[in-house]
């Protein structure tokens, strides 16, 4: 066992005890963890997963998969299980309600790849290491496309021995990853780069709104922004993945990261009030970035 502060958590000595032939479980088949599960699929690893509802199963179309009619018997059946859920609230429902985590055997390697407190993924290794279950919080970065095109950029934290064992699985779908240090260091690294993605959208829009009060051309200012000193991802995503039809979805969904992120960070005794405002002010502005830029690429 290793003690530090008020953590407790179980981590293995015996390399031996980690396993060296992944059978993977997967719980979340959504906009993300589709493609992420494809991928894993794809590689050649034997891909284990549990659905709420028969249509997401088409997702997996063509790929080879074994299905299992409860959580528990997934867990059972697997030493890997990866989580792409949305809310701690459903990774909770799963671990207790659905038994995933009493099924699991010692050694096995749970993964969470849901954005979420880091306190949580403190308590979940706890509860884990009694069992002799070992806990990643391994959230994502690059949304849809990023899955769908194996590039996406993974936040780890957790035992580095956990990691290394799993790593031939994220590298499945990860162009990049990285490992922050101990539990729940990953998705505290995860917020802090969703809080630096809305800030820099702030940063966009208040530039561009400023551009089309003095009239000018926005096509070939989008070019010079683009390539220029001044670019930017967020400024990038209004060119692609934030479009007129999704940017207010997207926002919802920001706006739940920064409630994350504030609570996160005031929990451990950070003033954040001026990044929230202003993160939260990239958030909201989104849609109007998107009509904008949309508009540009209409006249042009």
């Amino acid at each position: 066992m290793r003690t530090t502060g008020q953590d407790t958590l179980w981590e293995p000595t015996d390399p031996n005890v980690l396993l060296h032939d992944p059978k993977v479980g997967w719980v979340g088949l959504g906009d993300q963890g589709a493609p992420m599960a494809r991928a894993i699929a794809a590689a050649g690893f034997q891909l284990h997963v549990w659905v709420r509802r028969e249509a997401s199963l088409a997702a997996l179309q063509g790929l080879p998969y074994v299905r299992h009619d409860t959580v528990a018997g997934l867990g059972a059946a697997t030493n890997v299980v990866g989580l792409c859920l949305r809310e701690d609230s459903d990774i909770e429902e799963v671990l207790t309600t659905g038994g995933l985590l009493e099924s699991l055997a010692p050694g096995a390697i749970l993964i969470n790849h849901g954005t979420g407190l880091p306190g949580y993924a403190v308590s979940m290794a706890q509860r884990a290491a009694t069992s002799r279950v070992l806990v990643l919080d391994a959230p994502v970065s690059g949304g849809r496309s990023g899955a769908e095109a194996r590039q996406l950029t993974t936040i780890v934290g957790g035992p580095i021995q956990a990691l290394e064992t799993v790593r031939p699985v994220l590298a499945a779908f990860s162009a990049k990853i990285t490992h922050m240090g101990a539990v729940g260091s990953g998705q505290t690294g995860k917020l802090l780069n969703n809080a630096l993605l809305m800030m820099n959208q702030k940063n966009a829009q208040d530039i561009l709104a400023l551009a089309n009060n003095l009239k000018l051309n926005m096509g070939p200012l989008m070019d010079l922004l683009l390539s220029g000193t001044g670019r930017s991802f967020a400024l990038e995503a209004l060119t692609g993945a934030v479009t007129t039809d999704n940017a207010e979805h997207l926002k919802i969904l920001q706006v739940i990261d920064m409630d994350l992120f504030t609570e996160a960070m005031t929990s451990r005794g950070q003033d954040v009030a001026t990044i929230d405002r202003y993160a939260r002010a990239g958030a909201n502005g989104l849609a109007d970035a998107a009509r904008l830029v949309a508009g540009a690429s209409r006249a042009s």
